[in-house]
């Protein structure tokens, strides 16, 4: 049914904030482009403990009256956040609610079915190697798909994990993810030149979540074949997660120990980013990874293994260096490659860049999505709205 277009367009994200990775920054980078003109984005969480980073919260743009709302979930999963979830439905006046996660797509389809709105999921990626528990309220998330009104993975893998889902064809939709530029060239202008790289050694850097995907132990490994040959080397890994602890313990076993810094979630991630020498991804399973797309955005040389995901971003000798899944030997020889080639450092950096502001753009992608949510509502298009603004 169409709502009245003189009224903004009302979308609550939802999400259950497993700390402020990709998904959250990606929740975030889709409110900071959204059309502020047109569309009104209210933000959902759910308070699961005190110690709960809620980071995407606190930092949420709350303009032209939009809100944050806070849900408590006893516990780890808790049916009765669907009934608050309805309540900020009907009090907002929402149109459509966007859920991020098993967890916020099982219970935001409820809410979305019980009170008449559009729903809309993005699938940000799946974890394997889970306990049986998780492993079961993922298959119930991933059940759920089938139910929404849209589905929009954010890469072309993601889209063929749909089928296997049995989500239709007629519900899928693809949208390029983005990254947020303006944030990034906003911090990227107030650092000073002198600041943008770190003069007593190379920095080799990752940044997200230290789960068994993310593979850092592999990054560990091919890290200590390059300190043996080059001890000015250091590695930097932003972030925090279950396999920390072992990964800590694999860092100080092995002969890079004094080297490998652990540095635990950063706000100044971006400024550690731009001082590292090359960004280096080793992960098992990826969507399209943002962690990678700010490298590439900030201008750092990005080395990862070949793997669905990472090759939309990364186009060995164009946009980076890519090594096949599971060769640390190879992933230590394209570091070494582009650590040895200033040459060919900048031409790589230079490309990447520009490859991120043609085809990954935050603000293109909530054009998109802005259409999408329309389209479900019986609005016009962004694009038509566009032209009426301009007549």
């Amino acid at each position: 049914m169409s709502k009245n277009n003189n009224n903004p367009l009302r979308v609550l994200q939802f999400i259950t904030p497993a700390g402020f990775y990709g998904a959250e920054r990606w929740v975030l980078a889709l409110a900071n482009n959204i059309n502020k003109k047109t569309v009104m984005c209210d933000l959902a969480v759910t308070r699961e403990s005190e110690n709960q980073d809620l980071t995407v919260a606190e930092v949420y743009p709350q303009r032209r009256q939009q809100k944050v709302h806070y849900l408590k979930m006893r516990g780890r999963f808790d049916i009765g956040v669907i009934k608050q979830l309805c309540t900020v439905i009907r009090d907002r006046k929402i149109d459509v609610i966007h859920t991020h996660g098993y967890k916020s797509d099982i219970l935001g389809l409820f809410a979305a079915k019980i009170t008449g709105i559009a729903c809309v999921s993005t699938p940000h990626g799946f974890s394997g190697n889970v306990s049986f528990k998780l492993a079961t309220f993922i298959r119930m998330g991933t059940h759920m798909l089938r139910y929404f009104d849209r589905v929009v993975p954010l890469s072309e893998e993601l889209m063929e994990d749909m089928k296997r889902f049995k989500v239709p064809a007629s519900k899928t939709v693809f949208i390029r993810n983005g990254v947020d530029l303006t944030e990034i060239d906003a911090v990227m202008e107030i650092i000073p030149q002198d600041q943008s790289a770190d003069t007593d050694s190379r920095i080799i850097g990752f940044i997200g979540q230290m789960i068994p995907r993310k593979n850092i132990t592999d990054l560990i490994g091919a890290f200590d074949r390059l300190y043996q040959q080059n001890p000015d080397l250091r590695l930097q890994l932003l972030g925090d997660g279950s396999q920390r602890p072992d990964l800590e313990r694999q860092a100080k076993e092995s002969g890079c120990a004094n080297a490998v810094e652990f540095l635990g979630f950063r706000s100044d991630r971006l400024e550690l980013l731009s001082r590292f020498s090359l960004f280096v991804m080793t992960s098992s399973l990826e969507g399209i990874p943002r962690c990678m797309m700010e490298a590439m955005a900030v201008g750092v040389p990005v080395v990862a293994y070949d793997i669905p995901g990472v090759d939309q971003l990364v186009e060995h000798g164009k946009t980076g260096l890519l090594a096949p899944f599971g060769d640390k030997a190879a992933l230590a020889e394209c570091c070494n490659q582009i650590l040895g080639d200033p040459e060919l450092a900048d031409r790589l950096s230079r490309n990447a860049r520009e490859l991120v502001n043609v085809r990954f753009s935050a603000a293109r992608m909530a054009d998109e999505y802005e259409s999408l949510f329309r389209k479900l509502v019986g609005e016009p298009s962004t694009a038509s709205l566009k032209k009426k603004e301009a007549s």
